[in-house]
């Protein structure tokens, strides 16, 4: 499963996921989609905390949320409705046989897919995971707006009140870009016991083209690559399908 990020391993940071990114109205457009498409069953890769896989399965969809940190799915089990939901430790590859409508890779997560040879193998998964004519959906920033370059102590310091922990001062930095690859790293430092943990993590920032191109490789058809509404000129979002069978209606 490789290195996991320590915001999403460590069981003091994961617990505190939610409390410091609380806005997931990114992922409204997810439920959307899977409305639209009338997803009966959807696989979340790399599903963290679970805000998306307990939203569609309080819609009734059957949902089986994948990821590799177990610090991040202990907060996902604990949650109310979490019962419904299939949680998986591990990545893509640790699947078993499904045959879902809808796969999902929200935020960070196909970014933070750095090798080629995991996105690929990844790719392949989230194929093989779907029913002929069933769709994988995710998202990635668009290059160009150099997203990292606002990624600095200066723009993201705050000081953030937990009941229960206290005061924790948080900021990110940029240590390196090479290329595609742009690696950043987290601060948080705990008011209460003085204790210091860091997070360092890196994303691929993938071309469109680049993107359709691999899709295509592994057996997809790209349907569309949409605008992110929440972050118009962003991001794109992939609209693949995995080709035959009988495609589902969208919803009126």
């Amino acid at each position: 499963m490789g290195t996991v990020d320590a915001e999403y391993a460590h069981p003091r940071l994961a617990a505190l996921y939610d409390v410091f990114d609380p806005d997931r109205s990114d992922l409204d457009a997810y439920v959307a989609m899977a409305e639209e498409f009338g997803a009966h069953r959807v696989l979340d890769i790399g599903c963290g905390t679970g805000v998306l896989a307990l939203k569609l399965a309080a819609r009734g969809v059957d949902v089986v949320g994948v990821d590799p940190a177990a610090a991040s799915l202990d907060v996902a089990r604990a949650k109310p409705g979490a019962e419904r939901v299939r949680w998986i430790r591990g990545d893509a590859s640790s699947l078993p046989p499904l045959q879902v409508d809808l796969v999902t890779m929200t935020a960070n997560v196909a970014q933070q897919i750095t090798g080629p040879d995991a996105w690929r193998q990844t790719l392949r998964a989230a194929r093989e995971a779907l029913r002929p004519g069933g769709r994988l959906v995710f998202e990635t920033r668009v290059p160009a707006r150099r997203a990292w370059e606002q990624w600095n102590r200066e723009a993201s310091y705050r000081v953030t009140r937990v009941p229960g922990a206290g005061a924790i001062e948080s900021w990110v930095e940029v240590p390196a870009v090479a290329g595609p690859l742009v690696s950043y790293r987290w601060t948080y430092v705990f008011e209460a016991d003085g204790q210091v943990l860091t997070s360092d993590s890196t994303l691929r920032f993938r071309e469109r083209a680049e993107v359709e191109t691999e899709l295509t490789a592994q057996g997809f058809v790209v349907d569309e690559v949409r605008d992110a509404p929440d972050r118009p000129g962003r991001e794109y979002v992939f609209v693949a399908r995995r080709p035959g069978g009988q495609e589902r209606p969208m919803s009126a």
